[in-house]
């Protein structure tokens, strides 16, 4: 599998996380970016066909042509990255030969030209010898696996004034079918990743061919021309729009402009248009069909469409003819390319200029930020984004990964991304938005469905959706509280128009954090976020408890348990563990530990009533396992586990803010599982629509749902959103869930177990748990935190968080090499 490196310029930068770090390790190993950066200095595109045999080729070498014979000609390298048929067809030599002789007929400036094929299937190699003596008097000959033809168009290359045309095919099989298919017959196996590293690698070439070396001097446009269609299988079998997204180079796409052409060509552009790619102009052949109007129309002006004259059946003068015709579209073309590339460089650069005064970023000091540090996100492709950059005065684009998975909210790899789009767009298209009280609709109702099968089974009755993780809390408080006013019977309750005089407050715990909504905050303990400045209201309504932590250090799996414990006889085999599972045993439940949790809960909540006579707890809520805006502090599972069997004897709702821990973060599709005890409510957002829209769930148990029953409306939980259970999110949710938990989707899955593979070795854990500057380590499901020992300067708030890796749920494993 590749090596990630972590490289110490992360995509966030520490000093201005209000939360702890994140890394994502490699989810995706077959779609990351390629290559670490792509040269945005010279306009580069990609040529996609609407179809097999629209032209493409053509296009390409029309293209290139007005790029070498412009009034400010440039540079011009063509790569074919997959090409069947070789080396009857190969339309790199077409290109180079074509551009060579479409110049000769002019007045040609020095053009060097040259067409390379890297790699040829054994089939293309055993004809090669027979091939070579064929075509001696053309010039093309074979060097081991490698074919090499070069040529000289006019004058001035000598004294360095000239132009380049670089051709390239990158593999070749001989039979004329689909590239995986070939593969099937041919062998000489390309993997997606090794086949964009590779076009990435020449994509960096300078123009005396070399790649990643040497002087550019002049522009270089380059043109990638696939094979097929948009969604034509590639060596491996995936879409070849699939295949090149990673890139995401702008698109000039060939239309058909036969009978059935403008079919195909909308189904070309909305398939590019969905995977996220820029589609910059349409050309297509004119046959009398005015398939143009049509496009023209159903595209609003969204761009242009070029129509070329037809192309002769039988061509006279070798198409010389043609092309002379077609040469100012041809050159309206590349101004249309030109002008989208210079635009979309200077709009990069005006976001970077303009998004400090118009934005109002969240936990940022605006006075910390000056406007060079201002990331510039062009797009992202599953774990990783696509970075503007500027670097000895060249515009690049470089791959970043997304360093604290947007707020752990990310989980999809770029297949999932895909569909995710697709189901949102679909969902869009069928249902725009609906009000949702007192309606169904299918999105809606399965994604209740899969909540109550998946996070809620065996508990959970209703859910009740909202937009985010900090509302499902607000809801779950209002669900908890009425549910104990409701089972102990406090003063107001039966009348609905009464204030009430009892005062209600939460159980939860130091370190927790629960959204930055005011209820939220209420119920979390005072913070640098709950102080005067940030939250002018916070009374603090609850009884917050110090919890005992778990972490690793020295190999170890340490219990700490705070001093105001009664823990001074615990020895060795109390506080240390040699594993996580043994922390989860339920043979923990009847030690001298869990009498020691057992005295500290109690004694807790027996001061709380005396002292507040007139004030009640009236719900538990606790992130279960880990807290993680809090500093990924881990919870000892059986301190949250007796808690809530304590607040279970007195009636008191349990609410789970699963928000972070839900599913499969922790190795579980609910943290509930690791507790092995379960909530009346909890909440639900963040990976549940795998991080594509804002969709939160608040999950209940009937008896809660019970409590908001009666003859009034004034007793139904007069609480929602304009934008409850939209429909696009609840698609983008019900995809999410089953792919998450699908072996055949997520490989790290362990079938019929119903939890994730061991995604971290535990041996490389141990040795950075030994490491002098680390103080203390977790590792568990996807997480994996480290806490480094902070000095100096370094001791200030935000420098104490830890620093954090997150996997997520394609094949990870780090090695020792990170």
């Amino acid at each position: 599998m590749p090596h990630i490196p972590l490289r110490p310029n992360f995509f966030l930068r520490r000093r201005y996380l209000p939360f702890p770090f994140l890394l994502q390790p490699k989810f995706i190993h077959e779609h990351s970016f390629p290559s670490s950066e792509l040269d945005l200095s010279n306009p580069t595109f990609m040529i996609y066909g609407s179809n097999t045999g629209v032209g493409k080729t053509l296009v390409s070498t029309g293209i290139a042509t007005s790029i070498l014979s412009g009034s400010e000609p440039s540079h011009c390298l063509y790569i074919k990255p997959v090409q069947t048929g070789f080396p009857v067809d190969s339309d790199s030599r077409f290109v180079y030969r074509k551009v060579s002789e479409i110049l000769r007929t002019g007045k040609p400036r020095g053009i060097f030209a040259s067409n390379r094929v890297v790699k040829a299937s054994k089939e293309v190699l055993n004809a090669a010898t027979e091939l070579s003596m064929d075509n001696i008097e053309e010039g093309l000959g074979f060097r081991g696996s490698c074919c090499y033809e070069e040529t000289v168009v006019g004058k001035g290359m000598e004294e360095g004034k000239g132009f380049k045309l670089i051709c390239l095919t990158l593999y070749g099989w001989k039979e004329a079918v689909s590239p995986h298919l070939a593969v099937e017959r041919e062998g000489m196996a390309v993997d997606d990743s090794l086949l964009r590293e590779e076009l990435g690698s020449w994509l960096r070439v300078s123009v005396g061919g070399e790649k990643d070396g040497g002087d550019e001097k002049g522009a270089v446009w380059r043109l990638v021309e696939t094979a097929g269609g948009v969604a034509s299988p590639g060596p491996s079998g995936s879409l070849q729009c699939d295949l090149y997204r990673p890139f995401r180079l702008p698109v000039i796409l060939v239309g058909d402009g036969r009978l059935g052409g403008i079919s195909a060509t909308i189904s070309a552009y909305e398939s590019l248009e969905v995977r996220g790619y820029d589609t910059v102009a349409i050309v297509l052949e004119g046959l009398g069909l005015q398939n143009e109007i049509s496009l023209l129309s159903y595209l609003r002006n969204r761009l242009p469409v070029f129509v070329l004259p037809p192309v002769p059946k039988e061509p006279s003068n070798n198409l010389i003819d043609w092309f002379s015709e077609s040469s100012k579209i041809f050159s309206s073309l590349q101004e249309v390319m030109l002008s989208y590339h210079r635009k979309r460089i200077q709009s990069l650069h005006d976001m970077r200029k303009k998004a400090s005064n118009i934005f109002w970023w969240p936990f940022t000091q605006h006075k910390f930020v000056p406007m060079e540090i201002v990331t510039v996100i062009d797009s992202r492709c599953g774990e990783n984004f696509a970075i503007h950059k500027v670097r000895h005065n060249k515009e690049m684009l470089v791959s970043q990964f997304d360093a604290c998975a947007s707020w752990w909210t990310q989980g999809p790899d770029a297949i999932l991304q895909t569909e995710l789009a697709r189901e949102m767009g679909y969902s869009a298209a069928r249902y725009g938005h609906v009000m949702f009280p007192e309606n169904v609709y299918e999105p809606s109702f399965r994604c209740a469905e899969l909540l109550l099968e998946g996070v809620g089974k065996g508990w959970a009755s209703r859910v009740f959706f909202s937009d985010n993780g900090s509302t499902a809390v607000e809801i779950a408080l209002k669900m908890a509280l009425r549910k104990f006013s409701f089972d102990h019977g406090l003063t107001g309750f039966e009348n609905v128009n009464s204030s009430g005089i009892d005062e209600i407050r939460v159980l939860a715990l130091n370190g927790s954090y629960h959204g930055d909504t005011l209820g939220a905050m209420e119920a979390q303990a005072p913070t640098s976020y709950t102080g005067f400045l940030q939250h002018p209201w916070y009374s603090g309504k609850g009884l917050f408890l110090k919890p005992p932590t778990v972490l690793i250090s020295m190999e170890i799996w340490n219990l700490s348990i705070p001093d105001c414990f009664e823990s001074d006889n615990f020895g060795k085999d109390d506080l240390q563990f040699s594993s996580y599972g043994e922390l989860l045993s339920r043979d923990r439940d009847s030690s001298d530990v869990a009498r020691c949790y057992f005295s500290y809960i109690s004694n807790q909540l027996l001061e709380f009533s005396a002292s507040n006579p007139n004030k009640y707890i009236g719900a538990l809520i606790i992130e279960p396992v880990i807290h993680g805006s809090g500093g990924m502090h881990m919870i000892d599972p059986l301190f949250q586990r007796m808690l809530a069997t304590e607040c279970r004897k007195r009636r008191i709702p349990i609410i789970f803010d699963e928000v972070f821990s839900g599913f499969w973060r922790l190795g579980r599709e609910s943290a509930a599982e690791l507790l092995d005890c379960l909530p009346d409510i909890a909440c639900f957002g963040k990976l549940m629509t795998g991080g594509i829209i804002p969709l939160a769930a608040t999950l209940a148990t009937e008896t809660v749902f019970n409590a908001f029953r009666g003859d009034s409306k004034l007793i139904a939980l007069l609480h929602g959103h304009s934008y409850s259970a939209h429909a696009m999110g609840c698609a983008a949710a019900v995809k999410s869930m089953q792919w998450f938990k699908d072996p055949t989707t997520n490989i790290n899955i362990e079938h019929g177990e119903g939890k994730l593979k061991e995604l971290w070795d535990m041996k490389f854990v141990h040795h950075i748990s030994s490491l002098p500057a680390v103080k203390r380590v977790v590792a568990l499901g996807t997480l994996f935190a480290i806490e480094i020992r902070a000095k100096g300067a370094d001791l200030g708030m935000q420098r104490r968080r830890p620093f954090c890796v997150q996997a997520t749920f394609g094949q990870c494993r780090i090695s020792s090499r990170l």
